[in-house]
């Protein structure tokens, strides 16, 4: 008798188990009947599309306020970096054997494609001197002024495809990033001085490191697409005793408003590299 007992009691317990999950009597799927779980499911869909309707509206809202042409917020310095090009910050030229030259070679040349008379002729003459301000255009690209590579004369890489290293008298290419709306004040121009006790005769191209008024203001990546920087070439004249020494050069940006002192920033306005030639 005690066993059927037993067994009575199993059942009704897996029978109780089972009625968690449904319930034949009162039609429940896991505690809740059809109704019910049709409500709760409609609750949660209305919600969820009010909260991505939501969503999409502060979206819309938030990118009418954008400009294609120009970030919402710039965090960047209003200043801009000088960088260099072949990229490295310390160079070191051999002299006696070209093909360990042939990485920075490589660099100028492929660096200077988009300064080519044939993708530079689809660009304006503009007024030297002068700002090329386009901001009445309604054209949404921006045009952009000529600047040649035959303008670095010597360190063009047209008349020495070594660009001086193989004659131990390298070419630097030193450029400004690009700031949007930068128009600096005064007559911007390149200056570099080697740290060291004699002095070290430099070449600029253009002459006197002159970087021209008419390639500002830049636009934006979207507005000024074709935009290349105006660049400056150094050319050091390296003579035997310079040879086999490192050699610090630093560059600055001078003659406008373009803070070039900034203890916190080396790259603000000016740049130091290192360059060693050996024979």
């Amino acid at each position: 008798m005690a066993k059927t007992e037993d067994k009575a009691t199993n059942k009704e317990n897996d029978s109780s188990w089972k009625d968690v999950i449904y319930n034949p009597r009162t039609g429940e799927l896991l505690g809740r009947t059809a109704s019910s779980w049709a409500l709760i499911l409609l609750f949660y869909l209305v919600f969820y599309c009010f909260l991505a309707g939501m969503f999409a509206l502060t979206m819309w809202v938030m990118l009418l306020t954008l400009d294609d042409n120009v970030p919402r917020y710039r965090d960047r310095v209003p200043h801009p970096g000088l960088v260099i090009r072949p990229s490295p910050l310390d160079i070191k030229v051999n002299k006696s054997d070209p093909q360990s030259n042939a990485v920075y070679i490589k660099q100028l040349e492929s660096f200077l494609q988009r300064y080519n008379d044939t993708e530079q002729e689809r660009n304006e003459e503009c007024n030297p001197g002068e700002y090329f301000l386009q901001d009445d255009t309604e054209e949404n690209t921006k045009k952009v002024c000529r600047f040649k590579r035959g303008s670095l004369r010597s360190c063009s890489g047209l008349s020495d495809t070594s660009f001086g290293y193989s004659d131990g008298k390298p070419c630097i290419l030193l450029k400004m990033n690009r700031i949007i709306g930068l128009k600096p004040r005064g007559d911007p121009y390149i200056n570099c001085t080697v740290k060291r006790d004699s002095q070290i005769e430099i070449q600029y191209f253009p002459s006197k490191g002159r970087i021209d008024k008419m390639y500002f203001p830049y636009y934006g990546k979207k507005a000024h697409e074709n935009y290349v920087q105006p660049l400056v070439a150094v050319k050091l004249l390296l003579n035997k005793e310079d040879y086999n020494n490192e050699l610090a050069v630093e560059c600055r940006v001078e003659g406008c408003d373009i803070r070039n002192n900034d203890e916190r920033d080396k790259f603000l306005g000016r740049v130091t590299f290192r360059i060693t030639v050996v024979e």
